[in-house]
């Protein structure tokens, strides 16, 4: 008789998970399974794996956009050095704009797009005479988190990070 229960209980289970991955890959049910990443099992959003765009403020979720308008505090590691600049973004859609602000590159405009969980944007600085195109290029990890690569137009490459203030 226990085992019996058993069996009933294993194949219970089976179906109510199979029900809610079902329901998830539909765009049904509760929105925290489709975010971990329904009929993935081990996805955990918490911990940032699976896809970033489902880690984004449930980008891919039907009608939810990401934005990274606000202020965002960067973190970068170049061939050249280290800094730690101040980043404004308005995003309108796809386009980009903003304004640059460190104390090696000094202050700047800059235009870019994002595109799904890409960003891209670019500004002309003034680096000891040289004159220069400084281009980020990464990924929106979270609606707080960003991270990539800088290119200082060829003369240095390197990593950042960013988070939102």
């Amino acid at each position: 008789m226990r085992r019996m229960y058993a069996v009933f209980a294993i194949v219970l289970l089976a179906s109510i998970s199979g029900s809610a991955i079902a329901r998830a890959k539909r765009g049904e049910g509760d929105p925290a399974e489709r975010v971990r990443g329904a009929g993935a099992p081990g996805l955990s959003k918490e911990r940032g794996e699976g896809d970033p765009a489902e880690r984004v403020r449930g980008a891919g979720a039907p009608g939810v956009d990401i934005d990274v308008t606000g202020k965002w505090a960067f973190n970068v590691q170049t061939d050249a050095g280290t800094g730690t600049p101040t980043v404004t973004l308005k995003q309108d859609g796809e386009k980009l704009t903003g304004h640059y602000s460190s104390q090696t590159l000094g202050e700047a405009d800059l235009t870019g797009t994002v595109k799904g969980t890409d960003i891209k944007f670019s500004f002309s600085a003034d680096l000891q005479g040289t004159s220069l195109v400084v281009t980020y290029t990464g990924t929106v990890e979270s609606k707080d988190s960003l991270k990539g690569t800088v290119d200082l137009g060829g003369l240095a490459q390197g990593t950042f990070t960013a988070k939102r203030q």
